[in-house]
């Protein structure tokens, strides 16, 4: 019984902390605007060899914007699909999981206040929290749609 528990603690909730710990990652000066336009910048200049800076700077936060809602949205899929563990207490699951998105945005907010080349926003955690939004009913859709398969027996 003990390994069957680690077994469900390791396949549910692992992939969501270490999900955590890669946000927290990111947070840090290692993803600040500063490295990750030395990738973007050069590959647009590539591309289109007489973009405007201004053009190149929309971009980029686009491309910055995106990923705070896609990393937020797989946060989300994970924690919700850490806590349901395939059982139908939807509603609950989901609040909870959409609650400490939101929480964990607005601390990985706060974190990045502290680093020099990094801004805490409240705007990202609006941002974030969508993202969860997002990833709870793309999760769900997956799910439904996978399970509406197995029964009729595709």
């Amino acid at each position: 019984m003990v390994s069957f528990s680690v077994h469900r603690l390791l396949k549910y909730w692992l992939p969501a902390l270490l999900w955590m710990i890669f946000i927290f990652i990111g947070s840090t000066d290692l993803m600040s605007a500063e490295h990750t336009s030395r990738f973007l910048v050069p590959f647009l200049r590539w591309l289109a060899p007489d973009i405007s800076t201004a053009t190149v700077a929309t971009i980029q936060l686009f491309f910055r914007k995106c990923a705070h809602l896609t990393e937020y949205a797989i946060l989300a899929a994970l924690f919700y699909r850490a806590l349901s563990q395939g059982r139908n207490n939807f509603w609950r699951a989901a609040i909870f999981t959409f609650v400490v998105a939101a929480i964990y945005a607005s601390l990985d907010e706060f974190h990045q206040s502290f680093v020099p080349s990094r801004t805490g926003a409240a705007w990202d955690v609006m941002i974030d929290t969508c993202g969860a939004v997002v990833g709870l009913a793309l999760f769900v859709a997956f799910r439904r749609k996978k399970r509406r398969a197995m029964s009729s027996g595709l």
